[in-house]
């Protein structure tokens, strides 16, 4: 059982002239991932297929919990293979899910496979790619991956990310500031990190200003070691003005484990997000916000496997339109508004956040409209991103797709992600809505799947 890959997902001679011609192999700028820095330099040879593919991928695990896997299967202590068989036989269950598809794709590019994984020829297939030996950095270079960004803890030293830089290898990997354990007032992770912080800036932190201060050292030290990106994973949109004086006090109540409000904690997240914001513009970094996860949900089973184990889902969001436009203005009005992207992971908010972005454009023309996240990178959810920008906005400068993956093979998302946007834009030129001018295609195509993104996160004097 084949799926052909010369044609795949590309529903017409002109898709499969862009797709080929324009768009298979210009370079890839993954400008957020959750790679493991540690793992690209020691670069290991990984031991077998199990170990790359199943590996912390929830989305995999998601697909063998609702095909009745047993949890031993997936998480637990059976072996590498008797994974990848319960992985193989849920596969044959999987028509019209993604994972059909970045499965067959991954087959295709890193093994040279065309046969689709099933439970029939699982065992084959398992000794046709063991016999393939592959490293990080090996499945990097052959996804022609020029950048990565990863994704990092504020008290990181960066280690690994400098010695990639002295080994030279030829992608750029570069660090992401992810300050979420301070974001997370009042819960377990946020007092781990304020115990962990003052072993790295050499001082205590008892105020508010102590921990702006912190963060502003780490965010010039991310700076001088390459950084040009930074995240922030929220559950909903914050917004509540508040003085500085109100945010020290919840800030004093959080440090001595008193309870906070929904309204204070939202002063707390709005003040800090606005007083980061500032920093991040001084050093042109790019800021991003994903937000709409509600996470961890079964409970028993986050007691047993702890975080991103598969068990999140899609939230909404009260009262968004107000938050968002409130927040954007709050830096405007304290001219700290960054280079901004902004990742809704509840596509009923495609177009309340895209006409929200364009209120906050001008002086800057640098906001942008993030690419269908975690739940919605599947055709439907890509196309409908797509088409939401390019209906309130300049989709000719979207900077394209992003894997925000923990696995080395997941680099195919972007080949999946160019095969939709090239049968997309071929399906409205035969359509006679935009005009079959090759040079333009090409230019639009390439923008988008690199070059937009290239330009759009190089900092100013580099």
């Amino acid at each position: 059982m084949k799926l052909d890959m010369e044609k795949f997902m590309l529903n017409s001679k002109l898709a499969n002239k862009l797709y080929t011609e324009y768009a298979k192999d210009v370079p890839i700028y993954d400008y957020h991932c959750h790679l493991d820095p540690k793992e690209i330099y020691e670069d290991k040879e990984f031991s077998n297929i199990s170990e790359i593919w199943l590996n912390g991928d929830h989305y995999k695990w998601r697909a063998m919990r609702a095909n009745g896997i047993r949890e031993e299967y997936i998480t637990g202590d059976k072996t590498d293979y008797e994974k990848f068989y319960a992985w193989a036989s849920t596969l044959d269950k999987c028509i019209l899910n993604p994972l059909y598809h970045w499965n067959a794709l991954e087959l295709k590019r890193y093994f040279n496979i065309d046969e689709i994984l099933t439970s029939k020829n699982a065992n084959v297939i398992w000794d046709a790619v063991n016999n393939i030996k592959y490293s990080p950095r090996k499945l990097i270079e052959i996804s022609n991956v020029n950048t990565l960004c990863t994704t990092d803890s504020p008290i990181s030293d960066l280690k690994y990310h400098k010695l990639i830089r002295e080994s030279n290898f030829k992608t750029n990997v570069l660090p992401g500031f992810r300050p979420d354990e301070a974001l997370s007032i009042g819960k377990p992770k946020f007092y781990n990190f304020i115990n962990q912080i003052p072993s790295v800036v050499g001082y205590e932190i008892k105020e508010y200003e102590d921990l702006v201060r912190a963060l502003s050292e780490r965010i010039k030290y991310f700076d001088e070691n390459g950084t040009c990106v930074c995240d922030h994973g929220l559950t909903y949109m914050p917004f509540e003005k508040a003085s500085l004086e109100e945010v020290k006090e919840i800030f004093k109540k959080a440090l001595n484990k008193e309870g906070l409000s929904e309204k204070e904690v939202n002063k707390y997240l709005t003040r800090l997000l606005v007083d980061l914001s500032k920093e991040y513009k001084k050093y042109d970094w790019t800021m991003q916000i994903h937000f709409g996860a509600i996470r961890d949900n079964n409970k028993k089973y986050f007691e047993k496997l702890g975080y991103d184990s598969g068990f999140d889902s899609i939230t909404d969001d009260t009262n968004l339109a107000y938050k968002l436009n409130g927040l954007l203005n709050e830096m405007v009005e304290n001219d700290s508004l960054p280079k901004m992207i902004i990742y809704n992971l509840n596509p009923m908010y495609n177009d309340l956040i895209a006409s929200t972005i364009a209120n906050f454009q001008p002086n800057n023309g640098n906001m942008q409209f993030g690419a269908a996240w975690w739940f919605n990178d599947t055709k439907e959810g890509m196309l409908k991103q797509m088409k939401c920008l390019a209906n309130n906005g300049l989709f000719s400068k979207f900077v394209g797709m992003l894997t925000d993956s923990r696995s080395f093979l997941s680099y195919t998302r972007h080949d999946y992600f160019r095969r939709i946007l090239c049968d997309f834009i071929a399906d409205l030129v035969e359509r006679n809505e935009i005009p079959k001018d090759m040079d333009m295609l090409k230019e639009l195509i390439q923008n988008i799947c690199y070059y937009n993104a290239k330009r759009y996160f190089e900092k100013r004097g580099r």
